[in-house]
């Protein structure tokens, strides 16, 4: 069975060798990326997922304060692999900060009381769709990603440079930009250890 979203989910591969030779341009790229978040499906319609893009200098501002903050806490011994592996990043054409507003999900616990715990858990995983949604569809596009965790680490310093609210809760970072390698066979565990059907 041929089926367009699956082709297109196989194509979401994980590059760290990105570039800037892209021929989609800034403002395609911030529309699909707008596009995907906004497509991206949320519990109560909270639309709680929230993102800020950087291009080219402000990207690598991004990762040269990554950089900064790491050191401060990483060894020094074998810090030039890490250090390596963070511009690596910002090699790329851009990156995607993923963000969960907390004030909507406060709203809605105090809304919904009898659903309060589940409320935080919703957003996380409105946030994980979201960010499937974009790489699949930069994926698509031909352009090159990885998902990468450095918060909260360099929560507060993103904030202050970008202005970024208080109340929005930084969760991924998405490095962008051509693909300067291929892919590697992915493997897959057995279905019969991950899959179970009744009926």
């Amino acid at each position: 069975m041929s089926n367009a979203y699956l082709d297109a989910l196989k194509k979401r591969r994980t590059q760290y060798s990105l570039g800037r030779n892209l021929s989609t341009s800034k403002e395609e790229l911030t529309s699909l990326i707008q596009e995907a978040i906004k497509n991206s499906p949320s519990s109560f319609n909270s639309q709680s997922s929230r993102a800020v893009i950087l291009f080219g200098a402000e990207s690598e501002k991004l990762w040269d304060l990554a950089i900064e903050e790491v050191r401060k806490v990483a060894p020094a011994e074998g810090f030039d692999k890490t250090e390596a592996k963070l511009k690596s990043f910002a090699a790329g054409a851009g990156t995607v900060l993923f963000y969960e507003d907390q004030d909507v999900v406060r709203s809605l616990q105090e809304k919904f009381a009898l659903y309060a715990d589940n409320f935080p858990i919703w957003s996380e995983q409105a946030g994980g769709m979201a960010q499937l949604s974009v790489w699949t569809a930069l994926a698509n596009a031909g352009v090159g990603a990885s998902l990468q965790h450095y918060n909260p680490l360099i929560d507060a310093a993103v904030a202050s440079q970008w202005n970024v609210p208080a109340y929005w809760k930084l969760r991924a970072q998405m490095p962008f930009g051509s693909n300067e390698n291929g892919f590697g066979e992915k493997p897959f565990m057995d279905d019969a250890e991950r899959f179970r059907v009744f009926g």
